[in-house]
């Protein structure tokens, strides 16, 4: 574990960010990050802060974990068929939007008639929702998320503010995340790296993305008073 590991880690995992972009961000040079990377220079306590800031770290997680250790928080990757399934959505464009969105759906459960269901169990999933402008995220620091309501196939709400698509069964890639709020910032993006490794190294192929399903969503669930969050990506 080193400083400069965790630095090239976390570079990468934002975007595959160049050591240029990084400079640029922290108004330094690209040698300056080069010597960070490599442990030959460390930034002063202020260039620390506004890296942690931007990483959305600790200063306890840059300097003394491994962040790029594999945790065993996660299962195996898996891939599972799952069958079409119907879907109620709501996207929120916000500071915190995956609270809030997922606020708005459960509340939209109960004024639909979903929740009074026979034998209704209310599965939520949520993805994370592209369609920002520049300066929604850079000025303001919003960002985008939709929650949804797995519904039956012939549920007809009683009240509106949710969008009903149906999202396309076939061959999924699955990781679970045992308690991934512990490090939600760790934990939850090396999943998806995981994923996305172990589907080009076992030649399968994305889905084609199109405006009416998501390519990938979240499922959070508790087993024996453990919480849990379910990745899937879906394959061709």
């Amino acid at each position: 574990m080193s400083f400069g590991t965790n630095l090239q880690y976390l570079r990468s995992m934002h975007d595959a960010m160049t050591q240029e972009k990084l400079a640029e961000k922290m108004n330094v040079s690209r040698q300056t990050v080069s010597k960070w990377e490599q442990d030959e220079a460390y930034p002063a306590i202020e260039k620390l802060m506004e890296l942690c800031d931007f990483f959305s770290c600790t200063m306890d997680q840059i300097l003394r974990t491994n962040l790029s250790k594999p945790s065993e928080a996660y299962s195996d990757v898996r891939i599972e068929t799952l069958d079409r399934f119907r879907l109620a959505r709501h996207a929120v464009i916000s500071v915190t939007p995956e609270d809030d969105a997922m606020l708005v759906m459960k509340q939209w459960a109960e004024k639909s008639g979903l929740a009074a269901l026979p034998n209704s169990k209310l599965d939520m999933i949520g993805w994370d929702f592209p369609l920002l402008s520049q300066e929604q995220i850079n000025v303001f620091n919003m960002h985008g998320y939709v929650s949804a309501c797995v519904i039956p196939a012939d549920f007809t709400p009683a009240c509106e503010g949710a969008e009903l698509v149906w999202q396309e069964g076939g061959k999924y890639a699955v990781i679970s995340i045992m308690e991934p709020f512990r490090a939600a910032f760790e934990l939850i993006p090396n999943a998806y790296q995981t994923m996305l490794r172990y589907i080009k190294e076992h030649g399968y192929s994305l889905r084609p993305e199109n405006a009416r399903e998501t390519f990938c969503f979240e499922r959070i669930y508790v087993k024996e008073g453990v919480e849990y969050m379910d990745v899937f990506i879906a394959l061709a």
